[in-house]
């Protein structure tokens, strides 16, 4: 038995071996999942070409949108293990909905395979310029003067958005009705059409919406202000700590994908990473280039999910 269980270990490493040494051979699938427009879908497509480039086959960039990204999540969890479908990984989808959400379809510390994390980006809390509050002392009076009267767009339900401001809710004592959208991107547009007032969302999304006065930034989590923004709050700042967390944007795959490729992949990242060209779009959104470590990705997927999970259950969030 044990030899058995020896052969068939060594076949599957050989197996996987073969895999990575012919790898890739055809398109990559690198699905977001959210809607196009939001940072996840920037970051995704800033990377996705060079990424094929360096690879020897295209990258194409997949929209699966719905759950707070639990839908695309799950497709790429349930992917064939392969390397040629790999999926973003957002704190949404592998640490706020999984903390949030007990009828979440997969575990996001078994089911997937971390190969690296590309960018961390901080988070805001905006309005719409006909809010009657342009900064947060008056923000936070006005919601505290009129409970129930305003609402708030994110990516979804059970996303960092929704989590985040969730919390914001329990610290705060304030009340504001959530409205989710199937990603960032029709969430900004409803926002910045004054259809919601207000909306948590990461930075490099909403950011040409705050350069061109058509959203105000109230409040940051960052682990410092802004140069953009030094007139804008960070969350800590305002004695609002545990809300104070910033998003990232990495590559995963579905579990068991061979090392080889999986260090192959990283390998042409960490390149894409170096060019300027892309350093600048990047960096240009307000999110930092991380460009780390499989196991280093993995270690802060974990980490993340646990501090996710002990905000949930200490304010006793429940999903809508």
């Amino acid at each position: 038995m044990r030899i058995r269980h020896l052969l068939a270990a060594s076949l599957a490493l050989a197996a996987g071996a073969a895999l990575a040494q012919g790898y890739p051979n055809r398109v990559i699938k690198l699905q977001v999942p959210f809607a196009p427009g939001g940072t996840t879908d920037i970051v995704a497509r800033t990377i996705a070409d060079p990424l094929g480039k360096i690879l020897g086959q295209s990258v194409v960039v997949e929209n699966k949108a719905g759950g707070g990204g639990v839908v695309g999540a799950n497709e790429t969890a349930k992917a064939a293990p392969d390397g040629y479908s790999l999926g973003m990984a957002t704190v949404s989808t592998v640490a706020a909905n999984p903390a949030i959400n007990p009828k979440n379809p997969y575990n996001p510390l078994t089911d997937f395979t971390p190969i690296i994390n590309v960018a961390a980006t901080p988070n805001v809390i905006a309005v719409h310029p006909s809010f009657p509050a342009k900064d947060y002392k008056s923000y936070l009076a006005e919601l505290k003067g009129n409970p129930g009267k305003y609402s708030y767009a994110t990516s979804g339900t059970g996303g960092i958005g929704h989590l985040q401001m969730e919390l914001f809710k329990s610290l705060t004592g304030t009340f504001i009705t959530h409205i989710p959208y199937r990603g960032a991107g029709p969430a900004l547009n409803d926002t910045v059409a004054g259809q919601v007032p207000m909306i948590f969302d990461n930075m490099p999304s909403a950011m040409p919406f705050f350069t061109s006065g058509k959203l105000v930034p109230i409040v940051v989590a960052a682990p410092q202000r802004l140069t953009q923004f030094p007139n804008v709050p960070t969350l800590k700042e305002v004695g609002l700590e545990p809300a104070n967390r910033m998003a990232f944007y990495g590559i995963y795959g579905p579990k068991g994908l061979p090392k080889d490729v999986v260090d192959k992949v990283n390998a042409a990242v960490r390149k894409v990473l170096e060019d300027p060209a892309v350093k600048k779009r990047i960096e240009d959104t307000g999110s930092l280039l991380i460009g780390n470590t499989p196991e280093q990705f993995a270690a802060q997927i974990k980490a993340e999910y646990e501090v996710y999970k002990k905000v949930v259950d200490s304010a006793k969030l429940r999903l809508e």
